[in-house]
Formats: structure tokens, C-alpha cells, sequence
């Protein structure tokens, strides 16, 4: 087994230099990439690294990128990841790198510790390294996002299981499901699983996922798979049982709603959307091995992660983007009908709706520089119980500061609920009384409002 293992993390460690060559990347300043210790619980003796580019937006994403077998935060850094390098400095986001100081530098997928929320694995050092990234910088919540290679992409899918609540995306690259890694002996490579064996069931999958946070019920993260037809470290398989499990988890049918083949040997198959951002995309790459990423990928990855959404090029000290000001209405652009607190009720708890715009205080709110919209001056509107899942209710509530009170406007009309990263959206039809929720963004012109 251990010459076996051996042999892995060699193919492993060949696959992503000529990755790193056929990216054609070049070495970054030893100085760009910052060791930080201290960070918080880190029971397995991770290393971490953050890269902050020179300018920083406002309210940055944050990117955790997780290395390979035999790998390092340099050598992902300066190599097969630093496409996302270079686009952190074009987009201003942030990068947490955590780095395994094991003998062989894999991460632990695998062991009970590891697949538990807070269990004390490698997991619970990385979530430390994302709080205190958190800590210091003005982190946009609704765009925190994971992406690694190999055993990074293992890590991938159970950072996204474990804490689905923290992760609004993420793109495995050549990885497994969450969960089928588990080992009771102690070791930290399975045979069956890496070679595509494990075949379960979708709900199957889901409930192993499931298992790693019991009591969950909120939304799951929007999830990128990549995988070549001819892996044999990671056997091909195993793409078409990840694409089960996380159509299971985000509740959509496995027969996807749109494929097409963007680049020659690459077939793409989204599930529950058609979108760039659909709740699920499989990329497939015929005649590769365990030789992701090529060249030219990362854009898709950068789109589907949201990590491109800020304005290019940020300004060493950038300003936030503004924000309106000043007691308004806010129109539904799909019902021409105005935000309203029925029946003009002050109590904590009423539901908000659409109605004929009349110009009462009840359809009179006032976006705050913390992201709040208030009405009656002290009350705001608020996702109910801080739901996150899709349909949970908006409803006013005496101001507080938290997150599930936090909207942001969007440049299409759009206005997400920041704890969540769900849309505002208007229930079913158009008529007066319609209520409240927050939903997947869809870009319909439910979602969509207007200042008046």
C-alpha cells in the first residue's frame, strides 16, 4: 500500500508540472506570499499563507486554494494555481492558502476527525485560517469560495459539505465525492474510492454529505467539477458520483438543462440552471489524465466561482460602491408594485409584500451604510430565523446588525441578502399582497427593483 501511495502522489506531483507547463506560468515574487501564524485552533499543524494583492476592493471575495498530494502554498502559488494569482490582482480578491505538513503533504479526507464539522481535522485549521482572513479584512460574506487539485479537490468537496453555510461556490479539480475518502484504519488513502469503485446512490451521497454537519438545513454551495476520461489516480467514475452527490444536495434533478462542448474534447453539463453560476456544471475532458487544469480554464472557473464580479483593476484605497441614500420606495420591476410591510404594521415579525406604490412609511426605506434597509426608522427587513435556504421569509424585525439584515444592491437590479446570497424575490405572481423571500438568483424580473 505504502509503494502504491508512493506512486499516486509521484503521478500526482508529474501531472501538475506539466500543468504548470502547459499554463505556461511564471514564477511570483517570493514576497507577494505571507506565512501567517497564530491564526487560531489549527489542531493538525496546517501552515497558512494569504496572498493580498496590492489593491484590494472594497468588499473583496475571499478564495481558499488548497494544494495537491506533495504539493505546497508555493507550489500551487507560483504553479498549477496561478491563474487565480493573477486574477486576485485584476479583481482585487483575496487567497488563503492552507499548506499539509504530513509526510506527503495530502490532505486528511479520510479519518473521522476529518469528516466532521469542527472534529478537529484539517478542516477545522482551514475554517480557523477563513475566520481570521475574516477578521481582518471587510470580506464580502456572500462571496467566500474554495477551489483545489487533487487532494485539494477532495478538500474541496468536504470544506463545502461541512460548512455549507460559509461557502456560497466551489470547483474541484480532479477530485472525489465528500466522504468517499473514509478510512477506519487509520490511513489516508482508499483504494476502492480512488480507483472509482464506491458507486452509490444520489441520496446516498447526499446523506454522507449530510452527515458531516447533522441538524443542516440550509443550502448547499453551488458546485464546479472538473475531471479528465482517462484519470487513473483518481479514476474517472468518480466525476459522475461527485455530480450525484451535489445535485442531491442543492435539491435539482440529475439530467441536465443544458450541454454544450465549448472547446474540443470538453463537454459541459449544467444541472438546475443554465447559467453560468447553475447550482451544479460538470466539465468533462476526454482523452486527459489527472492533468487539470489546462490551459484556458480558469475563466470558467472564475465566472462560476463570482470571483470576477468586481470591477477590474480596484484602486489602491477603493470606496465602497455606493450604496442609495435617503427614505425611498423600491419598485418591483416584474409587477410595477412597491416593498411593503403589511398592513403598515410596526410589530416584529409582519411580512413584507408588494403593493400599489402609495408613498406611506410603510414603503419607505432607507438603505444604511452597513447594508441594512430600514422602515419606520428603526426597524429593518430581515430574512426570518437567518434562513438561508430558498423560500425563507422576509419580514421586518428591530434592527440588529446581523447578517440576515444586510442587503446589497446590484448593477441589474438585483438586491441579495448578504447572509444567505440569495435574491430578494416576490412569491408566485404579481398581485397586491405577494410576499416576501429570498431565493437562487435568477435574474427574473421578480428579482429585480428599482429606487423611486
Amino acid at each position: 500500500m505504502k509503494r502504491t501511495l508512493r506512486a499516486m502522489l509521484a503521478a500526482v506531483a508529474v501531472s501538475v508540472v506539466a500543468a504548470s507547463v502547459l499554463l505556461g506560468v511564471r514564477p511570483a515574487a517570493a514576497a507577494s506570499l505571507t506565512r501567517v501564524t497564530g491564526f487560531g485552533n489549527n489542531p493538525t499543524n496546517l501552515n497558512m499563507y494569504m496572498y493580498v494583492p496590492d489593491r484590494v476592493a472594497a468588499r473583496p471575495a475571499l478564495l481558499v486554494m488548497v494544494h495537491y498530494c506533495t504539493g505546497s502554498a508555493s507550489g500551487v502559488f507560483n504553479g498549477v494555481g496561478h491563474d487565480y494569482v493573477t486574477a486576485a490582482d485584476r479583481y482585487g480578491y483575496i487567497i488563503v492558502l492552507p499548506e499539509a505538513t504530513r509526510s506527503g503533504q495530502c490532505f486528511d479526507v479520510s479519518t473521522p476527525a476529518a469528516l466532521k464539522r469542527d472534529g478537529g481535522g484539517d478542516s477545522t485549521g482551514i475554517m480557523s485560517m477563513v475566520a481570521y482572513a475574516r477578521q481582518r479584512y471587510n470580506i464580502d460574506p456572500g462571496r467566500i469560495v474554495v477551489s483545489g487539485f487533487s487532494s485539494g479537490a477532495m478538500m474541496t468537496n468536504v470544506l463545502a459539505a461541512q460548512y455549507p453555510d460559509v461557502f456560497s461556490a466551489a470547483a474541484a479539480f480532479s477530485g472525489v465525492p465528500a466522504g468517499c475518502f473514509a478510512t477506519t484504519d487509520g490511513s489516508l488513502w482508499n483504494s476502492q474510492c480512488s480507483g472509482g469503485q464506491l458507486i452509490r446512490t444520489a441520496q446516498q451521497w447526499g446523506d454522507q454529505a449530510r452527515a458531516m454537519y447533522p441538524g443542516y438545513t440550509g443550502r448547499y454551495p453551488r458546485m464546479q467539477l472538473w475531471h479528465g476520461t482517462t484519470d487513473t489516480t483518481l479514476a474517472y467514475p468518480n466525476f459522475g458520483e461527485e455530480i450525484k452527490q451535489w445535485t442531491n444536495l442543492n435539491g435539482v434533478s440529475q439530467t441536465p438543462t443544458f450541454t454544450d462542448s465549448p472547446k474540443s474534447g470538453l463537454t459541459r453539463t449544467r444541472y438546475g440552471g443554465t447559467g453560468n453560476q447553475a447550482p451544479v456544471e460538470g466539465l468533462s475532458f476526454a482523452g486527459y489524465g489527472h492533468s487539470l487544469p489546462l490551459t484556458g480554464m480558469f475563466p470558467y472557473a472564475l465566472t462560476f466561482l463570482g470571483l470576477d464580479g468586481t470591477s477590474p483593476n480596484p484602486t489602491p484605497t477603493p470606496t465602497p460602491t455606493p450604496t442609495p441614500t435617503g427614505a425611498g420606495a423600491i419598485r418591483n420591476v416584474g409587477s410595477g408594485r412597491c416593498l411593503d410591510v403589511s398592513g403598515a404594521s410596526q410589530a416584529n415579525g409582519t411580512q413584507a409584500q408588494i403593493w400599489d406604490c402609495n408613498g406611506q412609511a410603510n414603503q419607505q426605506w432607507t438603505p444604511t451604510a452597513s447594508g441594512e434597509l430600514r422602515v419606520y426608522g428603526g426597524k429593518c427587513l430581515d430574512v426570518n430565523n437567518r434562513g438561508t435556504a430558498d423560500g425563507s421569509s422576509v419580514i421586518i424585525w428591530d434592527c440588529n446588525g446581523q447578517n440576515n439584515q444586510q442587503w446589497r444592491f446590484n448593477s441589474d437590479g438585483s438586491i441579495t441578502a448578504v447572509g444567505a446570497n440569495k435574491c430578494l424575490d416576490v412569491r408566485n405572481t404579481t398581485a397586491n399582497g405577494a410576499k416576501l423571500q429570498i431565493w437562487s438568483c435568477s435574474g427574473g424580473t421578480n428579482q429585480r427593483w428599482t429606487r423611486t
